[in-house]
């Protein structure tokens, strides 16, 4: 089992256990954890394809939950802009990959090339489902550079999947950031990774790109609904650029977040 398994092994509820997959971050019990060793292909798949869903543009999507946009005010921003600060100047050393791997950050699927790298520290997201601390983000994101050198574009904070709106605000003002779900997959069966390559229409018939959004209609091709994957999750592309826009949302367009 790779490190982002371990990893999820002991930081996953209950609930997402019982279906194979993950729900939420926060601490669980040694048996738990033994059940996620027994995680098969299929739901690794799964788990490569939530990072290459959250990759891309967090677009309004079936498969994809958003917090409402808070009205926009002087004391969020100025918060916001505090937190941007903070974390530049704490995660400054991580300019340096060795330096985050030296400090137990582990890469999300090594090996295979992909837009945003993530970099994962278990011990930090534990701590992220008691607290929220900006120094010690879920996640390291980093970008390919020149030579294949890896620049450090931003970080990912995570929260349960239970955290109320409120509580999310309160960690990162919901009227500058959105946070973000991964919800309503249709799942293959385990032990049948091969129907990954399914095909209904033109559309996938499993995974973030399948039209299929609703328990019933999962069924009818035999499939495993899951209602959430993962729990709260929100990227700060703080090295990326002194834009706001960048920053919050990876320069993505969101005027539609703001009707």
């Amino acid at each position: 089992m790779n490190d982002l398994a371990r990893w999820f092994a002991r930081c996953c509820v209950v609930a997402a256990l019982a279906l194979g997959l993950l729900s939420a971050c926060r601490a669980q019990s040694p048996a738990d954890a033994a059940k996620m060793d027994a995680m098969d292909s299929t739901d690794q798949r799964a788990t490569h394809a939530a990072h290459e869903a959250m990759s891309g543009s967090l677009s309004v999507d079936p498969h994809m939950t958003l917090t409402p946009l808070r009205p926009r005010n002087p004391a969020d921003s100025t918060r916001a802009a505090q937190l941007v600060a903070q974390l530049r100047t704490a995660l400054a050393r991580y300019r340096d990959v060795r330096a985050a791997q030296a400090d137990g950050f582990r890469k999300f699927l090594p090996g295979v090339q992909q837009p945003i790298y993530h970099f994962t520290s278990w011990r930090w997201a534990l701590s992220a489902t008691r607290r929220f601390d900006p120094t010690r983000p879920t996640s390291l994101l980093y970008r390919e550079g020149p030579g294949g050198t890896l620049v450090l574009a931003g970080a990912m904070y995570t929260a349960p999947a239970r955290t109320s709106l409120d509580a999310l605000d309160q960690r990162i003002p919901l009227s500058v950031a959105r946070w973000h779900e991964h919800v309503n997959w249709c799942l293959p069966p385990r032990g049948q990774r091969e129907r990954w390559r399914e095909l209904r229409d033109g559309n996938p018939v499993f995974g973030p790109r399948s039209p299929i959004a609703t328990a019933e209609a999962c069924a009818a091709v035999g499939g495993r609904f899951v209602p959430r994957l993962f729990g709260w999750m929100v990227h700060v592309m703080a090295f990326d650029s002194d834009d706001p826009k960048v920053v919050w949302d990876g320069g993505v367009e969101h005027d539609h977040m703001h009707q």
